[in-house]
């Protein structure tokens, strides 16, 4: 039996504190849910408050000179407020709160303003006037319910039967019969599982009976003809003229392939870029966007009071006055981060502000690293879910990150650059005669890069630019 050893070993290793932690995921965050974040904190710690109006200083601006000359030394607000809440989701708020009339007793506008129906309560609406028993509502219910946003139903009904409880289980002929009643609803199409079962539902609103007659063999057997617009197959399978084939082509075109979503209620995301860029007498100036940096500051009014009291044996104030300084010293670092990463971006594509895509120069994490001093994954935090506007548009900084592709004569072009290209050959191209990849990729190789078919067909894909079969149909 072995004896028992005690020996003392020596390791050094890099482990992140909980604190550093927390404020790594903060770096990541967007700026909105950054400034979210802050406005709860405010809201449940008595140290932060937010700024009054006025009291915030001047937005961070840096001035770049030339390349590789260095930038000035940004300064941030002084003071940071919290964003205020969006007026139109006030307004929303308070417009379901009934019929309130004007002064003069007239309605206002407001309150003329039609109510956002979802497609769920439409169908359910609709199922509700129907006189059917309480088991065939509660199974026609559960279809509806069960319909997706765009109306399609992709659950299985055999799935969906034991989510009415019923005593006994519903037959599969009940739950056939439940999804005929949802699908004979408004609008036409709804609860189809496919796209050509959503268009067979449309069918009875086509009034030439010819028409409709060709439309369902069209959907039923040869809808890859119509997907592909091979008008030629599908007159040939059909037994008509092409001319007659297109105008019914032409006809189930006018079908809704998503019927739920003229009753999506979704509202849009918009981007508000955390950095703004314009040209002054010839120099790039880049700032933060006063718009999402949330303004708070310390009170202190109550941090004094605390001070005062310190030996009273207040423990989670204490932690409360601790969390508040981390907080500002939080949101004064990741802002200073953002607009010197932003900076050095712009110091180094400049190019690309003047004169476009094709202008996109190589970049690499390291050297945008290596120059603002910080990590490579710094620079990834950073950049990710962070946007700058500049006067062609809102880009996220990610966007300006691409590995070199090394022309024949030896000089590095972006990725960017040669999507670019690419959007400019096809953009030339005779409609009667797109260019395939591969033609593509030979222009490219006379021009000096040597770029592989995959990566063009990649690229345009990126762009979203058909295929030369389709881009050659539509011409």
């Amino acid at each position: 039996m072995g004896a028992l050893e005690l020996r003392t070993e020596h390791r050094q290793t890099q482990a992140l504190s909980p604190r550093l932690q927390h404020a790594v995921r903060l770096l990541q965050m967007s700026s909105l849910d950054f400034s979210a974040m802050v406005h709860d904190m405010a809201g449940r710690n008595p140290f932060l408050e937010a700024a009054e109006a006025g009291e915030e200083g001047a937005p961070a601006v840096t001035q770049l000179g030339g390349e590789g000359a260095p930038a000035e030394p940004a300064e941030l607000p002084s003071t940071l407020e919290p964003l205020l809440p969006d007026d139109r989701e006030l307004w929303r708020t308070d417009g379901g709160a009934g019929v309130r009339r004007a002064e003069d007793g007239e309605l206002s506008a407001l309150d003329m303003t039609p109510v956002q129906t979802c497609l769920r309560d439409h169908l359910r609406s609709q199922l509700n006037v129907l006189r059917l028993p309480q088991r065939d509502l509660l199974l026609a219910t559960i279809v509806a319910e069960s319909v997706d946003d765009d109306g399609y139903l992709r659950t299985p009904l055999e799935e969906l039967a034991p989510l009415a409880g019923l005593d006994p289980a519903p037959e599969a002929v009940e739950m056939q019969i439940a999804l005929k009643r949802v699908q004979a609803l408004d609008p036409p199409g709804v609860g189809a599982r496919t796209v050509a079962e959503c268009l067979l539902l449309q069918l009875p609103g086509i009034d030439c009976e010819k028409t409709r007659a060709l439309a369902q063999r069209i959907v039923s057997e040869h809808i890859h003809l119509l997907a592909a617009r091979d008008m030629q197959g599908l007159a040939l399978q059909l037994g008509v003229t092409a001319a007659e084939a297109e105008a019914v082509c032409l006809r189930l075109r006018r079908l809704d392939p998503r019927p739920g979503w003229r009753f999506e209620t979704t509202q849009a995301a918009y981007i508000v870029p955390d950095v703004l860029t314009t040209k002054v007498r010839g120099q790039w100036r880049v700032q933060l966007n006063p718009a999402v940096i949330p303004r708070v500051r310390m009170n202190q009014v109550y941090a004094e009071l605390f001070q005062r009291h310190r030996g009273s044996g207040h423990g989670e104030m204490a932690n409360h006055l601790q969390e508040a300084r981390w907080t500002l010293r939080n949101i004064e670092q990741r802002f200073s981060t953002i607009l010197d990463v932003a900076a050095a971006i712009v110091r180094r594509q400049r190019h690309f502000l003047e004169f476009g895509a094709m202008a996109m120069k190589p970049l690499g994490l390291k050297e945008i690293a290596d120059e603002v001093g910080i990590h490579e994954s710094t620079v990834s935090r950073v950049t990710n879910n962070k946007y700058l506007a500049t006067p062609t548009g809102v880009y996220e900084l990610k966007y300006f990150f691409s590995r070199a592709i090394v022309s024949s004569n030896g000089s590095a072009c972006s990725g960017t650059a040669i999507r670019g290209l690419i959007k400019d050959i096809i953009d030339a191209e005779k409609p009667e005669q797109p260019l395939s990849d591969a033609e593509i990729t030979r222009q490219l190789s006379r021009q000096g890069l040597v770029v592989a078919r995959r990566t063009v067909t990649k690229y345009r894909q990126m762009l979203k630019i058909e295929s030369v079969e389709r881009r050659r149909q539509h011409g």
